[in-house]
């Protein structure tokens, strides 16, 4: 089987709560399945990680209490695996992709992007959601330690130059416009 090449391949981070899962829906829903799919490294992980422990695997993609229970461990037993192999994560969410334009929509860490912009160095752009303290506070954030001062949440908040920032504070007017230039970009390349 001959394993498709994207012609776009958007990295995505930011803080929890930022809206990471809100802005990528956008794009995804913007450009339609067929040319867009949505990768999320946290999906082999949380998949491998309630299989070893014995959890709902459903449970832990949701945004809820649960998930929180178990994140700080969690996190943990993936940055085990990611010492083994970096990649490890990258491969499994990216396997079997055809669309042309692939989010991925949880970058957290320097070496997700290394492994992305070496595998594909020509079809990667770095994006990065933000939104203010407050925003994210309204959106169910509380700070915790072991989790929001851990390279998961803190991992790249420096040493990198986002090719875009996309501002997630609840103006819809000024989102929409942020989001154009990269639809604009994904319709380009895709054809």
């Amino acid at each position: 089987m001959e394993i498709q090449q994207p012609k776009l391949v958007l990295l995505v981070s930011g803080k929890r709560k930022s809206g990471k899962d809100y802005v990528t829906g956008l794009i995804q829903d913007r450009l339609g399945p067929h040319l867009c799919c949505i990768l999320r490294l946290s999906a082999p992980l949380k998949a491998q990680y309630a299989q070893d422990h014995g959890l709902d695997y459903e449970q832990l993609l949701s945004a809820g209490q649960y998930k929180e229970t178990y994140r700080a461990d969690m996190i943990q037993w993936g940055e085990s695996k990611r010492q083994q192999d970096p990649g490890f994560f990258c491969r499994l969410a990216s396997r079997g992709a055809v669309q042309p334009v692939w989010i991925v929509s949880d970058c957290r860490r320097m070496s997700d992007l290394q492994w992305f912009w070496k595998e594909y160095p020509q079809q990667c752009l770095s994006v990065r959601v933000e939104a203010s303290e407050q925003s994210r506070v309204q959106r169910g954030w509380r700070f915790t330690a072991g989790v929001d001062d851990a390279e998961s949440e803190c991992g790249l908040d420096q040493g990198v130059n986002f090719d875009c920032t996309i501002s997630n504070d609840g103006d819809a007017t000024l989102l929409e416009g942020q989001l154009e230039r990269l639809l604009s970009l994904a319709r380009e390349k895709s054809q």
